[in-house]
């Protein structure tokens, strides 16, 4: 009997027992529920209120207008188009009739003969250059050519034969123009954030004169280092076009050898339209 006595009372201390933790807990709760305490006494690190999602890029489709902005050098000024649109106005009017809506050129900056240091003093002498892309849509770009070609000074009488294309002062001018098309990029990339930019890849304007073809090569590596370049900025892209006059040079180009026609300036205009689609 005195056994069985005490295990009754074990068993009945220890569901007392049990009673009164249950009861305490639920007391705490409450009282924290009621009463919290900051979390810098806690230890618990409360998590910050999710951040509202970005609101979406605007798209091509949903702007009511696209504004472009051109600068740089003769091609971008539309040299050798009889018509006067160059690939900057021929690309207006393709975009306007494929997006049916309106498409201004809200300044051109070109300049005939500009290189790439005449683009970065008139960058840090006109500061309504920075501020025209800043409202841009799309921003077009050419340079470089008359960087390397210069005009065709210095580009013949290899191994002393007045008639024989050299390249040489080409490669000889490249790694400080490249360097300077760096910083324009980056400048651009700065100034026009939301702005798709194009920028137009060099083809080789003396290509039926070079018999060797050694100015070829120079000009690739000028186009893959601008394409390393530009992929440093997400808005930047290199349209190639050392294609589009490779095979029919002298059916693309101006009488002056040099530049584009009508025809030449279509075919880039198509490219780049292509290229935003």
């Amino acid at each position: 009997m005195k056994s069985t006595r005490r295990w009754w009372l074990a068993v009945g201390g220890t569901a007392l027992a049990a009673t009164l933790l249950c009861a305490g807990g639920f007391v705490y709760a409450v009282s924290v529920i009621m009463n919290p305490r900051p979390a810098a006494e806690t230890g618990v690190v409360q998590r910050p209120e999710a951040e509202k999602p970005a609101a979406p890029e605007e798209t091509w489709e949903s702007k009511e207008q696209i504004r472009i902005v051109a600068l740089g050098d003769s091609l971008t000024a539309g040299t050798g188009d009889l018509s006067g649109r160059g690939y900057v106005g021929q690309l207006k009017e393709k975009l306007q009739a494929r997006w049916n809506k309106p498409v201004y050129v809200y300044n051109n900056f070109a300049i005939p003969g500009y290189r790439t240091t005449d683009v970065l003093r008139d960058w840090d002498d006109k500061r309504d250059i920075a501020e025209a892309l800043k409202e841009a849509d799309l921003v077009l770009l050419t340079i470089g050519g008359n960087d390397l070609f210069d005009g065709g000074r210095d580009m013949w009488g290899a191994n002393g034969d007045a008639e024989a294309f050299n390249p040489q002062g080409a490669e000889g001018r490249m790694d400080e123009a490249l360097q300077r098309l760096d910083e324009i990029f980056s400048r651009m990339a700065k100034a026009a954030p939301q702005a798709r930019i194009l920028y137009m890849g060099l083809y080789h304007p003396f290509l039926d004169l070079d018999d060797e073809r050694l100015g070829a090569p120079i000009v690739q590596r000028w186009n893959g280092a601008a394409f390393e370049l530009a992929n440093k900025h997400p808005n930047i892209t290199v349209v190639p076009t050392y294609d589009l006059f490779q095979l029919h040079l002298n059916k693309y180009l101006y009488s002056d050898h040099f530049h584009p026609n009508q025809e030449g300036y279509e075919r880039i205009a198509e490219r780049m339209a292509d290229t935003l689609q």
